[in-house]
This record gives C-alpha cells, structure tokens and sequence, in this order.
C-alpha cells in the first residue's frame, strides 16, 4: 500500500462502528474519543485514531483558509 493510503487501509473496516459506539453512550464521537483514548483493544485503537484523523482535519483547514 502507497504511503497516502495508509487513512484507506486503517478505516476500510470500520464502517462507522465507532460512531455508533459514541451515539450509543450518548456523547459526540469527539468526547468518545477522548474518554475512551487511553483503553486497551480495539476501542483504544479506535479512538486514537479517530483523535488523529480529527487532528489531520484540523491541520488541513489551516493550511487551506490561513487560520
């Protein structure tokens, strides 16, 4: 796998499992994320990666609109 496919390669599967795990305790994914970021398994693995890819989302918006 290329290099900038590795966000492809690591949510292929996901398929909105984590999201619906943040709904179903009745918190944004974002606050899920953080809570739950420091857990062991798959939920651990989830949530740092969603922080990630909300942090790459970030980092994007500044460089386009010069925030």
């Amino acid at each position: 796998m290329a290099k900038k496919d590795w966000i492809a390669g690591a949510t292929a599967n996901s398929h909105g499992q984590f999201k619906a795990k943040a709904e179903k305790a009745g918190m944004s994914t974002k606050e899920y994320a953080n809570k739950e970021k420091g857990a062991k398994g798959k939920t651990g693995k989830q949530a740092r990666l969603a922080l990630s890819l909300m942090g790459l989302h970030k980092r994007a918006a500044k460089k386009l609109y010069g925030e």
